[in-house]
């Protein structure tokens, strides 16, 4: 029997990067939070300590702070692939790199003059996501692009039902034709190209994903994720499949008879856990090989 050394890779994880663009007194905010990675033969290190062939993961740090002033950010995805070629260029001994982009969204504030030119707050619509993995050099050189979007809070206070589902000894949930459905959406989708308007595909599915969510009279959130990757992939030919993790935040009718007191489907107890969780992926069935597309993207594998 031999002891070996199996997959590996190294890199700086989240580093929160704010670049703010001052080029005019009406200033732009990006607020990032970045996590790079490399995979390759770094046995050396590993079974040795010999880091002749490892590029420090403070260097790593570094380089995502000077490449935010030097070449700007842009969409987080072009961030990415710039960032992942820069290593690969930097490291022979690397075969691939990943990097991972969190950007939380800021809006300018409104006053009595119109949008603040230099006063932000934070927005309640879910941070934009994207994990880039860039595998080779050259000719056989593979990028693969997951983008999405985490936690995107959204509700409905009506129009959703739960029935017919199996039961056995243990079951004490009521049927109900009338609920509040209510999640904490994560979607990440996977681009079969990197030809792409990053954030004009951005900004579209999040609206088709909360125009879907409302407009889906849903007999399960099974049913409404299905529906909404379905319109996402009807409508974006350039995206291969569609995944989504989906919590379901349940609100509980509180029984209010012993005070004697009506609860018409008003009052409800908003239970943090435990929760349902929900996971399903919605593809193409001539989607392109996902190859390395899904490497350590968190919630999948």
């Amino acid at each position: 029997m031999a002891i070996v050394l199996g997959p590996n890779q190294y890199g700086k994880a989240q580093t929160h990067l704010v670049r703010v663009q001052r080029d005019t007194p009406r200033h732009e905010i990006r607020d990032l939070t970045v996590s790079t990675a490399l995979r390759g033969d770094f046995g050396a290190a590993h079974v040795d300590g010999d880091q002749g062939d490892v590029l420090p993961t403070d260097t790593q740090k570094n380089t995502v702070f000077s490449f935010a002033e030097e070449h700007g950010v842009g969409t987080i995805e072009d961030f990415a692939l710039a960032l992942a070629e820069h290593f690969l260029a930097q490291a022979p001994a690397a075969t691939g790199a990943r990097i991972e982009i969190d950007e939380t969204p800021w809006q300018r504030i409104a006053t009595g003059d119109g949008e603040h030119d230099h006063a932000f707050v934070q927005s309640g619509l879910g941070t934009r996501t994207t994990v880039v993995n860039v595998d080779g050099r050259g000719a056989d050189r593979t990028a693969h692009v997951v983008s999405g979007i985490k936690d995107l809070t959204v509700l409905k206070s009506t129009g959703s039902e739960f029935h017919g589902f199996l039961k056995d000894r243990y079951t004490t949930l009521a049927e109900t034709d009338d609920r509040i459905l209510a999640t904490s959406l994560i979607a990440r989708w996977r681009y079969g190209t990197t030809d792409v308007s990053w954030d004009e595909t951005f900004a579209s599915v999040r609206g088709l994903l909360l125009a879907r969510f409302a407009e889906i009279h849903s007999y399960a959130l099974q049913q409404s994720l299905y529906g909404m990757g379905h319109t996402v992939l009807e409508k974006h030919p350039d995206i291969a499949e569609i995944r989504f993790s989906a919590p379901n935040k349940h609100h509980f009718l509180v029984d209010l008879s012993p005070f004697g007191v009506d609860n018409p489907n008003e009052v409800f107890h908003a239970a943090d856990r435990p929760y349902g969780l929900i996971e399903a992926t919605v593809q193409r069935d001539d989607a392109p090989e996902a190859g390395a597309a899904w490497h350590a993207v968190p919630g999948w594998v």
